[in-house]
């Protein structure tokens, strides 16, 4: 009697871990579905940055160019000229040829690519890097374009969606090992209410793995989670002085304006009669200061034709006067990138660092946001991250259609909750370890459960409606 009297003991806990595990995946659902919805529609775009980007192109990659072609040095000069009160931030190569040379240059917080045709020094066409569509796209899928704001709470979401697919994957794994239908295939014969939760439980068993490796490769550039990160490596001291991604837009445009107002004030300090605003004249005196100014790259832009970097590549002057100037990769693809200092007047390469020579840490984190992209290894790496992202979204639209089903009419549908279980040691250190890697996850947790005691559970419509109060 005693025996069975403990089996059913530990039956019935059991039981009670599995509906409290039910609930927490049903609370974490409503909150991410929406965001996860977003971002995988706004991330399977992203994907394929590349193709959309040479598309948008078309009209200025492929010119009927039959002269010789400007230097270098006046085409740099005709984009600064082009947007009045700017300055130069890079030059980026051409990705052909035959196509126009794309200059970006900033007016204080504002960059603007100008496309420049390399024979006529024709202006082509002139937009703000914010306005393109594929940073349109980043800043929505990074931060909902709500700045920093919407990277904590893209980073919430995220950080509750690994939460998510773990009680899934504890949810729905099957207990007894010989039954895998409606684990590893969908049954389809059962009736459409078997049929849907199946679709939810296969689909989430199949992706939860690459979903999960896309979630754990997007935090290093979350505003929360990046700025955690930093703080993490400067106390074990893997610390390095510049990482090669950022937590925000404004930390990004910060990196460039700080790599660019060192060389622009001291190039204009040394021009007599032009204004520190960085506009070049129009003055013949001003075109000619203005030649000298840029007069390295009609060397450094062939040194860089010569090195077959991967694109883009982009030429940056010095940070400070007499001090060497950058070429460098900025390929999606970070195993690829290459970072050369040059001397501006002779062109000799003075330095040279790429990705295999970073820390441990680093390439890690470089190799996760390349496959993250869908550019770590081309094609297949882009329709892998559509697959998942698609899976996501049949994950969600699934959930909607199962809770749709087994509502009730007053009442959110939250499973009903029974007896607190008791919590193992394995529960504990696992809900621990998930704290301390996922911070905003544990704040809003703290947060609600702070919510649930001081004001839900005390209104009892309230209650009712949430399905918070326990069956005696």
């Amino acid at each position: 009697m005693a025996t069975t009297a403990a089996n059913i003991s530990v039956e019935e806990q059991g039981r009670r871990l599995y509906r409290t595990i039910w609930r927490w995946h049903f609370y974490a659902g409503i909150f991410c579905i929406p965001l996860v919805i977003w971002l995988s529609i706004t991330g399977s775009i992203y994907l394929f940055k590349p193709q959309i980007e040479r598309w948008m192109d078309r009209p200025y990659n492929h010119l009927h160019l039959t002269g010789a072609h400007a230097t270098p040095e006046q085409i740099a000069r005709t984009a600064v000229i082009a947007v009045p009160g700017s300055t130069l931030h890079y030059y980026e190569l051409p990705p052909s040829g035959d196509a126009a040379v794309r200059v970006i240059v900033g007016i204080g917080k504002k960059e603007y690519r100008v496309y420049v045709n390399p024979q006529t020094l024709a202006i082509l066409h002139t937009v703000s890097e914010d306005r393109r569509l594929m940073t349109v796209i980043s800043h929505l899928h990074g931060e909902l374009l709500a700045g920093t704001l919407g990277s904590y709470l893209v980073e919430m979401a995220a950080s509750w969606a690994i939460v998510l697919l773990l009680t899934g994957l504890y949810l729905w794994w099957p207990r007894q090992t010989e039954k895998f239908a409606g684990v590893l295939w969908i049954r389809t014969r059962s009736g459409s209410r078997l049929f849907w939760r199946d679709l939810h439980a296969v689909t989430g068993v199949w992706i939860s793995a690459f979903a999960l490796f896309l979630i754990l490769t997007g935090l290093p550039w979350a505003k929360g989670w990046g700025g955690y990160f930093k703080k993490v490596r400067q106390v074990t001291g893997t610390s390095v002085a510049k990482q090669d991604w950022t937590t925000s837009r404004a930390d990004a445009l910060a990196d460039r304006m700080a790599q660019n107002s060192n060389s622009t004030s001291n190039s204009m300090d040394d021009m007599p009669g032009m204004e520190h605003s960085g506009h070049m004249g129009h003055d013949m005196s001003g075109m000619m200061m203005a030649a000298d100014r840029y007069q390295p790259f009609n060397v450094l832009v062939p040194v860089a034709a010569t090195l077959h970097l991967a694109a883009p590549v982009e030429i940056m002057p010095a940070m400070k006067a007499g001090g060497t100037w950058t070429i460098k990769s900025d390929a999606q693809n970070r195993t690829l990138r290459d970072v050369l200092q040059a001397n501006p007047e002779t062109g000799m390469i003075v330095s040279r660092k790429n990705f295999d020579q970073g820390m441990i840490l680093d390439r890690v984190v470089g190799t996760g946001i390349a496959a993250h992209e869908g550019q770590l290894f081309g094609l297949m790496n882009q329709l892998l991250g559509l697959v998942t992202a698609m899976g996501l979204l049949l994950l969600c639209v699934s959930a909607v259609v199962l809770w749709w089903r087994r509502r009730h009419v007053g009442v959110l549908g939250a499973p009903i909750p029974l007896a607190r279980p008791r919590w193992s040691f394995a529960l504990v250190v696992a809900v621990l370890a998930l704290a301390v890697y996922l911070p905003a996850m544990a704040f809003s947790l703290i947060a609600v459960m702070l919510l649930e005691w001081a004001v839900l559970s005390r209104v009892p419509a309230v209650n009712r409606w949430l399905g918070l109060t326990a069956i005696a």
